[in-house]
C-alpha cells in the first residue's frame, strides 16, 4: 500500500492543476446557471456574469492546454511518422517538438509583453463589471498608489496569458527531455486511430 504522505512534488502540482481546472469549469457552470435563473425567473441580471465566465474560460483553456500536453491528451495525426524508419522517426519528432517549443516561446514572449503593462503602467485599468474582492484590496497599495479598486484590475484575469504560455513551454521542454533521453521516439499525443479502437 502506498504511503499517503509520500507524495512527490510533481503529484502535488498535478493535483493543484486538476483542482484549478475543475473549479474553473464548476464556477463557469454555476455562474452561467445563476445568471439564467436571475434573468428568466427574477427578471434580473448579474452584470458581471458574462465577463467572469469569459475570464474563467480563458484560464481553463490556457491552463488546460498545458495540462493536456503533460497528460498526452492532445490529438496527433501520425500517419507519416508511423511509416518512417526508427531513426527518421526520431528526427521528425525532434523537428516537431522544436516547432512546438518555438511556438510556445513566441506565445510566452507575446503574452508577457501584453500583460506586463497592465501590472505596471496600466495597473489602474479595471475590468468592466467584475467587483473587486475585499481581500485583494492590498494590491491597491502596491500597484495603484493606494487608490482602492472598485472593479477587478485587469492584470489579474489577464495573468492567464503568460502563466498558460509558461506552463505550455515547460511541458514541451519536458517532452523534449523525454525524447532526448530516449524515453519516447514520437510526440506521445493520442491519435484518432486509438480513439476509434476504444469506441469500437
Amino acid at each position: 500500500m502506498r504511503d499517503k504522505n509520500n507524495i512527490t512534488l510533481a503529484q502535488r502540482v498535478n493535483r493543484v492543476e486538476e483542482a484549478f481546472i475543475v473549479i474553473a469549469l464548476g464556477l463557469m457552470t454555476l455562474v452561467t446557471f445563476s445568471n439564467v435563473i436571475a434573468r428568466y425567473v427574477f427578471n434580473d441580471n448579474l452584470l458581471w456574469a458574462l465577463e467572469i465566465t469569459l475570464f474563467l474560460f480563458a484560464w481553463l483553456v490556457l491552463l488546460g492546454a498545458s495540462y493536456c500536453v503533460k497528460k498526452d491528451l492532445h490529438f496527433s495525426i501520425d500517419l507519416v511518422i508511423n511509416v518512417l524508419p526508427k531513426h527518421w522517426r526520431r528526427l521528425a519528432t525532434c523537428v516537431g517538438v522544436a516547432l512546438c517549443l518555438a511556438f510556445s516561446l513566441l506565445l510566452l514572449k507575446g503574452s508577457w509583453d501584453y500583460w506586463y503593462p497592465f501590472v505596471t503602467t496600466r495597473a489602474f485599468l479595471e475590468t468592466e463589471d467584475v467587483p473587486m474582492p475585499e481581500f485583494l484590496q492590498f494590491l491597491a497599495e502596491w500597484l495603484n498608489e493606494g487608490d482602492r479598486y472598485e472593479k477587478l484590475p485587469r492584470f489579474i484575469p489577464y495573468f492567464s496569458l503568460p502563466l498558460g504560455a509558461a506552463l505550455l513551454t515547460l511541458r514541451f521542454l519536458q517532452l523534449a527531455w523525454r525524447i532526448g533521453t530516449g524515453q519516447t521516439d514520437r510526440l506521445t499525443f493520442r491519435n484518432q486511430t486509438e480513439d476509434r479502437d476504444e469506441v469500437s
